[in-house]
């Protein structure tokens, strides 16, 4: 029997070149909080913030935008919470 090998090299875009697709997976600073983007092409943008200003949003889901709406409203609640407990 022969096998075939296919490869799968997608040919790059100059749509996502300067994108940081995988950035820093987890930052270094623990203490940092960081957040997992699913994108549409199938990868995963892992961001521990200040890479929020370079994304495509044509790279993002409507599916992902509204969850990332929601935990939003989420993580305003947690915030205003932590920042009203009493010391």
């Amino acid at each position: 029997g022969l096998q075939q090998t296919v490869s799968r090299t997608v040919p790059t875009s100059g749509r996502g070149q300067g994108m940081l697709l995988r950035s820093k997976s987890v930052p270094q600073d623990k203490t940092v909080p960081f957040v997992n983007i699913p994108l549409a092409d199938g990868q995963t943008l892992c961001t521990a913030g200040g890479d929020l200003n370079n994304i495509d949003v044509q790279l993002l889901n409507q599916d992902t935008v509204q969850h990332i709406h929601n935990l939003v409203s989420e993580l305003t609640v947690l915030c205003g919470k932590a920042t009203a407990k009493p010391s």
